[in-house]
């Protein structure tokens, strides 16, 4: 658990203008992220069209985010809906040095909660010795697992974090205060509340801009510093509901394409943001340290 904390970047995967994955491009935007002093980082998350990508192409974005990643712990994507095809996915992805993987419930067959159970306890022990971090997102993969279903996840052997997309904060509060999961916000204007509860971090792909100001929030809770948190957060917050202002990482891509770190494509069905959130996402994002600045 003590690794699953901090401020996690779910890494967008940036592509060429012939659609292939641009890896060097990738490789100096987790540099970057690094040198910015994020503590981990996710390869094939949602934020990084993992669907999109065939199984060379998820093997080899892992092999780069782990080659620029500095020592820094990453979490491996992995999703599907039978347990054997994501128990092998685990093995695989297994032979290189990932911390874990972030794994959602299986999406569309609407397994009873049992079964849930059951799929993350064959899941977990393939897995082993790495980590399961449960990606908890009924909006994608109309699943919800209830708080029962959760501490009960809680109990197996090599789940050990939450990504906490659920959107219950009953349930968020009654596992912090459980505390046998690491508990990440996966919404990104929920990072303030679960970190002032006692959770471990987040999984944000808003940390891809200023990640030195993610950062600053974290320390700053840890510290106990409460009035420099708040205004920190307040000063990320516009830019962080422009970024889901349109499908993520539509936005996203688009204000790193503008600051020339990645191309903006993106592969269908996933499409460019529109010029209008583009333009308010630009503005937000100057407004971060100014606003920043005040709370110094």
């Amino acid at each position: 658990m003590q690794q699953l904390s901090g401020i996690w970047v779910p890494v967008v995967t940036p592509f060429a203008a012939e659609g292939r994955v641009d890896h060097e491009r990738l490789a100096a935007l987790v540099k970057s992220l690094v040198a910015d002093g994020i503590h981990g980082l996710v390869a094939c998350g949602t934020t990084g069209e993992a669907a999109t990508l065939d199984e060379a192409e998820q093997a080899a974005v892992l092999g780069t985010v782990l080659s620029a990643a500095g020592g820094r712990p990453v979490l491996m994507g992995v999703s599907g809906i039978a347990p054997r095809e994501v128990m092998a996915a685990c093995r695989r992805f297994g032979e290189q040095v990932v911390a874990g993987f972030l794994v959602p419930p299986p999406s569309y067959v609407r397994p009873s909660q049992q079964g849930i159970v059951d799929f993350y306890r064959e899941v977990a022990a393939a897995a082993a010795p790495r980590a399961i971090v449960v990606y908890d997102i009924p909006y994608r993969t109309g699943v919800e697992l209830s708080l029962a279903t959760l501490r009960t996840l809680a109990g197996i052997p090599g789940v050990a974090g939450l990504k906490d997309c659920g959107g219950d904060a009953r349930k968020t509060q009654a596992l912090i205060a459980d505390g046998r999961l690491a508990v990440l916000a996966g919404e990104d204007h929920q990072i303030f509340t679960t970190l002032c509860q006692g959770g471990q971090g987040a999984i944000a792909a808003s940390a891809h801009l200023h990640a030195r100001r993610f950062v600053e929030l974290f320390d700053a809770l840890q510290a106990g510093d409460l009035p420099r948190a708040r205004r920190l957060h307040h000063a990320l917050a516009p830019m962080v509901a422009a970024l889901f202002a349109e499908p993520n990482p539509g936005p996203l891509k688009a204000q790193l394409a503008a600051l020339g770190r990645i191309g903006p494509t993106l592969r269908a069905p996933m499409t460019p943001a529109s010029a209008p959130v583009a333009a308010a996402l630009q503005a937000a994002w100057r407004g971060v340290d100014q606003g920043a600045d005040r709370a110094a």
